[in-house]
């Protein structure tokens, strides 16, 4: 499922203009954004949590010219599904 078939499902189902509910969700995905790019957690209950997670500096290897390459400590955005989330998606027939 694309973004453009979530509005348009969210509009189908609410009877909201398609471009409103476009406007609704390119700011909900800002708001995401720039609080993880402050190190904050987005929390929204019965859905999941949007993380910042830390992933520690390591050595790696550059495979085609057989040297090791060291990566900094950095972060990175991690998706966490709510237990109610997780129990759906298990229950659902695919």
């Amino acid at each position: 499922m694309t973004k453009q078939d979530i509005i348009n499902e969210i509009s189908r189902s609410t009877g909201i203009e398609k471009v409103t509910v476009m406007t609704t969700i390119e700011a909900l995905m800002d708001a995401v954004k720039q609080s993880m790019t402050k190190g904050n957690n987005v929390y929204l209950r019965g859905f999941g949590t949007f993380e910042v997670k830390k992933r520690a500096k390591k050595t790696a290897r550059n495979i085609s010219k057989n040297t090791a390459i060291i990566i900094p400590e950095h972060f990175i955005p991690k998706f966490k599904p709510s237990k109610e989330f997780v129990k759906k998606v298990k229950s659902e027939k695919h």
